[in-house]
């Protein structure tokens, strides 16, 4: 009788809880229907085309159709494994990641911690401006920019260099492999910190200025203010953003690599997955094996997204 009390009990409270999950969206149906397109939008573009990742287990012929294919099991994937450039690629991505992750990733929050100190609002917002600008240029122009900095003939980097006694005679930046990761990732960040920094920044002027006030009383300096008070706060943020970079490390970049890796003389540490698959997946019109070496990428990339969110929930942080 008790147990069957319980459960009426317990059933109860559910139906209560259904009922006002339910009032809830009730009232809010006006946002629930803005999000009505955007939800159309991510089925039929992302949801939809997954039935493609059947080609990655066929020997895909484009003129009998993805359900006329004959099978052909894990063949595309040993093909990856065995490739000669398997090692060589696998290297790249991981080691261009790890360069952007280690520098591409703290810039855009020392970039937001020193505005954020900031005293005259005209230099700031000057600044603010001119970092934000790069982000909403194409690859092509940043490219463009990049190559004409570096050129031999009149590159300014080349004339500065020589100028101050550096250097004898010009180098071919963009001709050299030593100096590739070093270009590729200063682009990235020159590109991306700006406007990346923007969530930081709003994380910090929601910090409630009594805190900082209390902290100026005690006698903390301003350094010691942003110690204490700034980066904590915005941790949250911070590895909610860290999660994300560590399931895209397989990520390596497709625009930037492919412009600024155009040299032959480059390719040996400019070629990573995305490049990979395009070369040798879609210029060949080896569909099947693209997506083979596009969907073993993607399994990684999820278990390292649920790796790194596993982590990140030990320290009070995470997505879920």
């Amino acid at each position: 009788m008790q147990a069957a009390t319980k459960q009426e009990h317990d059933a109860r409270i559910y139906r209560k809880l259904k009922k006002g999950k339910l009032y809830e969206l009730s009232k809010q149906w006006e946002l629930q229907v803005m999000l009505l397109p955007a939800i159309i939008l991510i089925f039929i573009f992302s949801y939809l085309p997954m039935y493609g990742i059947i080609m990655a287990f066929q020997d895909y012929n484009i003129f009998v159709g993805i359900w006329e294919s004959p099978w052909a099991g894990l063949k595309h994937f040993r093909m990856f494994f065995d490739s000669p450039e398997f090692t060589n690629v696998i290297r790249n991505t991981i080691l261009i990641s790890l360069m952007k992750l280690c520098i591409g990733f703290p810039a855009p929050i020392l970039l937001a911690l020193f505005l954020n100190e900031v005293g005259n609002m005209w230099f700031k917002r000057l600044t603010q401006t001119i970092s934000y600008l790069p982000h909403f240029m194409s690859w092509v122009i940043i490219s463009g920019f990049v190559a004409s900095i570096l050129s031999v003939d009149s590159g300014s980097l080349n004339i500065l260099l020589q100028k101050i006694g550096l250097i004898e005679e010009p180098i071919n930046f963009l001709s050299s492999a030593k100096y590739f990761w070093v270009i590729l990732t200063s682009a990235n960040v020159w590109k991306e910190i700006g406007f990346s920094s923007i969530v930081y920044l709003a994380a910090i002027a929601s910090i409630d200025p009594q805190i900082y006030e209390a902290a100026a009383v005690d006698g903390a300096t301003r350094f010691k203010r942003m110690i204490i008070i700034t980066i904590p706060s915005i941790m949250p943020i911070v590895m909610v953003f860290l999660v994300l970079a560590i399931g895209n490390l397989l990520s390596a970049g497709f625009d930037d690599i492919l412009l600024l890796g155009s040299s032959p003389l480059v390719q040996d540490v400019a070629q990573v997955l995305d490049t990979y698959v395009y070369k040798y997946g879609i210029l060949s019109s080896r569909l099947s094996y693209a997506t083979a070496v596009g969907l073993l990428k993607s399994v990684i990339s999820v278990g390292l997204l649920f790796g790194a969110n596993k982590m990140a929930r030990k320290y009070g942080g995470g997505l879920w």
